[in-house]
C-alpha cells in the first residue's frame, strides 16, 4: 500500500527551499508514495505514515526538537527521522529529540535525485551539487564530517535543473578543486542562466582560464574568503585577475572570518586590505560546529566589548552587515593603525538634563 510521506521543515530562518526534503520527495514519489512539505509547524493536509525531519546549524536545535515532539504527539504511529547538519554533527545530542531514527551525512539514495521543485513552485534557482565535500579539512568547518573529502564529482549539470527555473545556484564546498570544473563552467555559459557559487571560490585555485570563462557568467556577486592572513597574496592576486577579466570588483564579497584564531588587529588588517582593494568585506563570526547557543563563544584573543565592537560598526558604517569600498570608509582605514583606531564605537553624549522651572525666560 502507498503511503503518505510527511517532510518538515522546521521553524527556523533558511533563505533556501530545504534541498535535502526535495530530493526525499522524488525517492519517495519513484516508490510510488505521495509526499507534502510543511514549514514552520503548519499542520498537514493528510495524516502521514511518515515523518522526515531536516535541520539547519547546532544552535537551531530548539525548533527542531519543538517539530519533532509536536508531530510525534499528533501521529504517535508515524515513523520520525530526524537528518541534516545538527543531526550529523551531534547525533548523541539529537537523540534525544524524540525521532525514532538519526541520520547522518547525506542521503545516498536520493544523492543524486532531481530535487522535487513543485513543493516549492515560487522558487527559481536550481541548487546544485557538481561535487560534494572538501580535501582542506579546516579545522573551523563541518564539511569533512558530513560529506567527507572530495568526493562525488559531476561532469554535467544539465539534468539536475529544473525545467522553468532560470538560475543555477552551486552548493559545492570546493568546485574549483574538481576534476571537471572547467566542464561544468563551459556547460553553465551554454545554460546562458544566471549562475551563483553559493559557497565561494577558493582563491588560490583560480586562474586565467578558471576567470576567463567566469567573466562571461551572468553572475551577480562572486565570493571569496580572506580566513587568515596567510591568504593575503592569494587574495589580493584573485581580485586583481578578476578586475583585469572586467568583472567589477564591487561585485566581489569576501567573507572575513574573525573570533577564531585571529586577533582584532589580525583582522583590522584584513578588512583595511580588502577595502584598499576594492571589493566588499562581509565579516564572518566564528560559531563552533558543536555550539547549542550562537554568538556564545568568544576566543582567548577577544573580548566581548570588542566582538560588540564589529557588531556596531557593521550597523554604523556597514550596508547590509558587509564593509562597501566607499572611498570616506577607505580613507578611514587607511588612517587607523589598528583595530579599536576604528572599531571603537562612541556612545552618543547626552544632553545635559534641562529644569523647565529654573530655566530663565530671558
Amino acid at each position: 500500500m502507498n503511503q503518505h510521506i510527511l517532510l518538515v521543515e522546521p521553524k527556523y530562518y533558511s533563505q533556501f527551499p530545504p534541498i535535502g526534503l526535495l530530493k526525499l520527495s522524488t525517492l519517495e514519489k519513484e516508490k510510488g508514495n505521495t509526499t507534502e512539505l510543511i514549514r514552520k509547524l503548519e499542520s498537514p493536509k493528510k495524516k502521514p505514515d511518515k515523518i522526515y525531519v531536516t535541520s539547519l546549524f547546532t544552535w537551531a536545535w530548539r525548533p527542531v526538537w519543538q517539530s519533532i515532539r509536536k508531530y510525534k504527539a499528533l501521529y504517535p504511529e508515524a515513523e520520525i527521522l530526524l537528518g541534516g547538519i545538527y543531526a550529523s554533527i551531534l547525533p548523541e545530542h539529537a537523540k534525544m529529540s524524540g525521532a525514532n531514527i538519526i541520520h547522518e551525512g547525506i542521503f545516498p539514495e536520493a544523492e543524486d535525485l532531481l530535487p522535487d521543485y513543485s513543493l516549492a513552485p515560487k522558487w527559481n534557482g536550481s541548487i546544485i551539487h557538481a561535487s560534494r565535500g572538501c580535501r582542506n579539512k579546516c579545522l573551523y568547518c563541518a564539511v569533512p564530517k558530513i560529506e567527507g573529502t572530495l568526493n562525488s564529482e559531476k561532469i554535467s549539470i544539465k539534468k539536475y535543473i529544473w525545467p522553468g527555473h532560470t538560475k543555477i545556484i552551486f552548493f559545492d564546498n570546493n568546485l574549483l578543486a574538481s576534476c571537471y570544473w572547467e566542464e561544468i563552467f563551459k556547460e553553465v555559459l551554454e545554460l546562458k542562466m544566471e549562475v551563483d557559487f553559493n559557497q565561494g571560490l577558493e582563491a588560490h585555485l583560480l586562474n586565467e582560464k578558471s576567470v576567463s570563462l567566469i567573466a562571461k557568467m551572468n553572475i551577480p556577486a562572486i565570493r571569496l574568503a580572506y580566513d587568515t592572513i596567510n591568504a593575503k597574496e592569494d587574495v589580493k592576486n584573485a581580485i586583481e585577475l578578476l578586475d583585469k577579466k572586467g568583472v567589477d570588483k564591487r561585485r566581489i564579497f569576501v567573507y572575513t572570518l574573525f573570533n577564531y584564531t585571529d586577533t582584532p588587529d589580525d583582522f583590522f588588517f584584513r578588512v583595511r586590505d580588502i577595502l584598499k582593494w576594492g571589493a566588499i568585506c562581509y565579516p564572518m563570526r566564528f560559531q563552533p560546529c558543536v555550539t547549542l547557543k550562537k554568538d556564545a563563544h568568544i576566543s582567548p584573543n577577544w573580548t566581548s566589548e570588542q566582538l560588540n565592537m564589529v557588531a556596531s560598526a557593521r550597523r554604523v558604517f556597514g550596508y547590509g552587515g558587509a564593509f562597501p569600498p566607499y572611498n570616506a570608509l577607505i580613507d578611514r582605514f587607511i588612517e587607523s593603525k589598528k583595530f579599536e583606531d576604528i572599531f571603537k564605537v562612541y556612545p552618543k553624549k547626552e544632553k545635559e538634563p534641562t529644569d523647565k522651572k529654573t530655566v530663565s525666560k530671558e
